[in-house]
């Protein structure tokens, strides 16, 4: 009785967290959007879309290639005005893959394990910053996991087709979500043939091979409208990614660089790693590691997001007498287990690592982790006295309380950074808030204001970030440094900004000033210099 007392008492205090840390986060969502991404991309390329009247090919933005399942139902808000919302539907994501998470290590662990999987995995640093902005990345999480677990049921309920179709149809969403989903693809394609001889008693190689093409087909075929447009658009269904294998090599469209973390670096990863940030080859060899520690928020060098160290320390406990457990629950961990190292490995070789671009192995560990805590319970229920099972799970229980607690002093520093208060209180306005946190909004809301609607403004240096702007709007370091290559005169550069019908320049000097020092002589320095003095 009184251990069920205790119990009842525990499952309590962590739905009482779990309430209060899901009030926090929508709370810290209630702001105006000042995100990086939300501005370049999320946001802005839907409301092009709406002010256009529908989707079109905007060709000066890479990104607008991508796959956009999100920003389509990013639409529905901005068609209102609203440009909060789009953060709740994000979270909203982060909540059902807490429910997948809930539902699983209920079924697999207990209650207890997945309330607590629930709260460790919803305040984990990147997925607090992620369900605080109108990003993808939850949306892809999601879609995966999701993916995941029906390839488990698919084997738990003796390969029946429909748990199959059901996988192939959330990786397809996941690959419509974001590219990093094609990691997601790759991995599950080729585990379905290897899990399906596992299992089978009979395995077959035809079988095998015909349920991943199955899978495969599926998956691309929820994902194909958005490869129909690229391939109508650019002749590469997954433009801009691998645009060399679509392509000769003299063909008039090259690689660009990429932000969704798939496309190879122009150099390589470790080379780029020892030039731009002067790490050693220990340094890098340790990242897997060192990304469980290090991580920092809008720091690249440092992965641009954080994770929590028990999510690297956890998991290995979860393989504690692995040989005890079921069947199919030794082969669910190792899949698990699997899944994350080889999605980790794929970004790790082929991308600038950021934490977002390998966040679907989030869930897989926090399963893992649960697991871990669940035989560490184990473990201390055999110790010999009562007293040192008492301390056994004290020390456990002040085990798990540091690791949120890792967790909670990040949350307090989200709310010193956002500072919601302010704002949802009505202290300050909307311009005033996003002001704080985007110096060049005031000039935005001139241009907004006082610009005739038939401008086209050129964005030099700006950080791409458009979505505040109300007028047309470009960008383009590349064209501007033709442009002045090969003028001579300083009407030659304004004939060529009025060809392309620009009408105005908005320009973030100091690093434009930086630019000219590094990419001009003197003599193209005195033009840049003589054009802004006679024709701005």
């Amino acid at each position: 009785m009184l251990q069920s007392h205790r119990i009842f008492n525990l499952r309590t205090g962590l739905f009482a967290l779990l309430a209060i840390l899901i009030f926090i986060l929508i709370i810290l969502s209630l702001v105006p959007p000042v995100s990086k991404d939300a501005l370049v991309h999320h946001l802005s390329v839907p409301k092009l879309y709406l002010k256009h009247g529908g989707i079109y090919e905007i060709p000066y933005m890479d990104f607008s290639y991508y796959p956009m399942n999100f920003e389509l139902l990013y639409m529905i808000p901005l068609h209102f005005g609203n440009d909060i919302v789009p953060k709740l539907i994000h979270f909203t994501f982060a909540l059902m893959t807490a429910l997948l998470i809930f539902r699983y290590l209920g079924k697999k662990a207990g209650s207890l394990y997945g309330l607590f999987g629930v709260l460790f995995f919803l305040s984990i640093p990147v997925i607090v910053k992620l369900s605080v902005t109108a990003y993808v990345d939850l949306g892809e999480i999601f879609f995966s996991l999701a993916a995941l677990i029906f390839i488990f049921r698919w084997i738990e309920n003796s390969f029946q087709l429909k748990y199959l179709i059901l996988s192939g149809i959330f990786c397809g969403l996941a690959l419509g979500t974001k590219y990093n989903g094609l990691v997601t693809l790759v991995i599950l394609t080729l585990f379905i043939p290897f899990v399906y001889s596992r299992y089978n008693k009979r395995p077959a190689f035809f079988r095998s091979s015909a349920y991943g093409v199955i899978f495969l087909a599926i998956s691309l075929l929820i994902f194909s409208p958005w490869m129909i447009r690229d391939y109508h658009w650019k002749g590469n269904p997954i433009y801009p990614l691998h645009n060399k294998i679509f392509h000769s090599p003299n063909g008039i469209v090259k690689d660009r660089p990429s932000k969704g973390g798939s496309i190879p670096m122009n150099r390589g990863f470790f080379t780029y790693r020892s030039m731009i940030y002067n790490e050693s080859g220990l340094q890098i060899a340790l990242l897997p590691i060192r990304i469980f520690f290090e991580g920092k928020d809008g720091d690249p060098q440092h992965f641009d997001g954080k994770l929590n160290p028990f999510l690297l320390l956890l998991p290995f406990i979860a393989f504690y007498g692995i040989k005890n457990d079921p069947v199919n629950m030794r082969g669910e961990k190792k899949i698990l287990l699997l899944f994350s190292v080889l999605f980790f490995f794929f970004a790790f070789f082929t991308s600038v690592l950021r934490i977002r671009y390998i966040s679907p192995i989030i869930p897989p560990l926090i399963i893992l982790s649960m697991f871990g805590v669940k035989n560490m319970f184990g473990i201390a229920s055999e110790f010999r006295t009562n007293l040192q099972r008492q301390l056994g799970r004290a020390i456990i229980l002040l085990i798990l309380a540091f690791s949120l607690s890792l967790n909670a002093f990040y949350i307090i520093g989200q709310f010193i950074y956002v500072k919601p208060f302010s704002f949802i209180t009505g202290m300050i306005g909307r311009d005033e808030y996003i002001t704080q946190y985007r110096p060049e909004y005031p000039a935005m809301k001139y241009i907004n204001n006082n610009l005739a609607f038939d401008s086209r403004i050129l964005f030099i240096f700006l950080g791409r970030r458009g979505y505040y702007c109300d007028r047309e709007y470009i960008y383009g370091t590349g064209m501007v440094r033709n442009l002045i290559k090969r003028s001579e005169r300083p009407e030659e550069i304004l004939s060529g900004f009025s060809e392309r019908g620009i009408t105005h320049l908005f320009v973030l000097f100091p690093l434009m000033n930086t630019w000219i020092n590094d990419n001009f002589k003197d003599g193209k320095k005195a033009l840049i210099q003589e054009f802004f003095r006679k024709h701005t």
